[in-house]
């Protein structure tokens, strides 16, 4: 909570401009998670992942950011280096729907309407809320889906980007999220009134990752914003 606290007063701290620039993009890559079954690399996209990105740029160096992503989310002991999670033989499949708003930081200015190409890495950081299907799988290896759930995130995104032309913009970014749950692959499942102890296995202490690579294409539109407030 206090992280969260944190972040909303950064966001609306700031002090508004005479006018702003926008961008409007999408984003396409590919997703995986870092839980108790699948591989246990940090960053191995085995899936698709898709959506759209709106910013809202507030000075060279500060944007918030608003976006949804779409993602197949699977894991298979089979691709893991553990032997023994080759042996148990678990696999999942699920789906991700995220909502994420935050604010974007470039290390160095990055001005949209100098005319000259420019570019900077940058860090993104907020709050997220994703939609899953909530599972289990049962001591047999059998994968089932029961029911829709919701948990929060913290992204932590790292990227670069460059203008591509006057009005267009291009980056690459890697962004794992903390989820607040440890059941997106179904290793922890909460039935209700059903007894789930049986059920549940890993590391029942550790929240599940997700993390997304890929990249991103934005046009920018909006008067030519005035930074003096910055």
């Amino acid at each position: 909570m206090r992280y969260l606290t944190v972040v909303f007063l950064v966001l609306f701290s700031l002090h508004k401009g005479a006018s702003q620039t926008f961008e409007l993009g999408g984003f396409v890559g590919g997703a995986n998670v870092i839980g108790d079954v699948g591989s246990t690399t940090y960053v191995n996209p085995n899936t698709l992942a898709f959506g759209g990105i709106f910013k809202w740029n507030r000075s060279e160096r500060h944007s918030f950011r608003f976006s949804a992503i779409l993602a197949k989310a699977e894991g298979n002991d089979a691709d893991s280096k553990e032997s023994r999670r080759k042996q148990r033989g678990y696999s999942f499949q699920n789906n991700i729907k995220e909502f994420s708003a935050g604010l974007e930081y470039t290390f160095w200015e990055f001005n949209l309407n100098s005319g000259a190409p420019t570019s900077a890495p940058y860090l993104y950081t907020g709050i997220t809320y994703f939609l899953y299907k909530a599972s289990y799988i049962s001591g047999s290896g059998v994968y089932t889906e029961y029911d829709q759930a919701g948990a929060f995130a913290i992204p932590m995104v790292l990227g670069y980007k460059a203008t591509l032309s006057t009005k267009l913009i291009g980056a690459f970014e890697i962004g794992a999220r903390y989820s607040f749950t440890d059941d997106i692959d179904a290793s922890n499942p909460v039935l209700g009134y059903q007894d789930t102890e049986d059920l549940k296995f890993g590391n029942q202490n550790n929240n599940d990752w997700y993390v997304f690579t890929g990249i991103t294409f934005s046009f920018t539109f909006g008067r030519e914003p005035c930074y003096c407030n910055f």
